[in-house]
């Protein structure tokens, strides 16, 4: 009986440490950490949502193709990396590589055809094509390109709104983001603040 009695004292001391820690660490921690987020980082906390005209079109977080509804790039925007996430790319819900190693030959076969195909849309050598053109992040969901990929493709997007080419490359010289605090990471520019920034350039040569 008295065996009994620690078995049950035991399990009941172990339910209520069940429903104290749920209730700590399920409900109130979320809740605060949410609170704060929405504090202190509301941005960041709802997904970095850009917005124009009050409509969401894209985030500042996650990549996205600039491409006609059959995949074809649209020449009248600056194009975004390969993403080998889901099955059209930039998939946020199958984040991830292709993980196709350096020497795989159908990694290679793909740099080879996208290389060509860049050449050909850009209008210029295939060795002035910078890696980042050719290959997929390591998430698929990369917002950014170089800076290098950035002004290849200026020639054929001023060509294509009929802006002159100095004027966006300096749009483009304009959104260039340093390396954090100086020295982590690369140069690179955002494509969905690049091309909604170009959209307000062509606006105001229109008007």
């Amino acid at each position: 009986m008295s065996n009994l009695r620690t078995t049950g004292r035991t399990a009941l001391v172990a339910v209520r440490a069940v429903l104290v820690f749920t209730v700590l660490l399920g409900i109130l921690y979320p809740l605060a950490v949410t609170g704060i987020g929405q504090l202190a980082f509301p941005a960041q906390a709802n997904g970095s949502v850009v917005t124009v005209d009050g409509k969401a079109v894209g985030s500042a977080l996650i990549g996205q193709a600039f491409t006609a509804e059959d995949g074809t790039p649209l020449p009248q925007y600056f194009q975004s990396r390969p993403s080998a996430s889901g099955q059209d790319g930039y998939d946020a819900m199958a984040s991830g590589g292709s993980n196709l190693g350096p020497s795989n030959p159908d990694l290679l076969a793909q740099i080879r055809q996208r290389r060509a195909a860049i050449a050909a849309f850009e209008g210029v050598d295939p060795s002035l094509i910078p890696p980042d053109a050719l290959t997929a992040s390591a998430s698929g969901l990369d917002p950014q390109i170089s800076p290098e990929y950035a002004l290849l493709q200026v020639r054929r997007v001023a060509d294509a709104r009929g802006l002159t080419a100095a004027a966006v490359h300096a749009l483009v010289e304009s959104r260039i983001q340093g390396r954090d605090l100086g020295f982590l990471g690369e140069p690179r520019v955002n494509v969905l603040e690049l091309n909604l920034a170009l959209d307000r350039l062509s606006s105001s040569e229109e008007g």
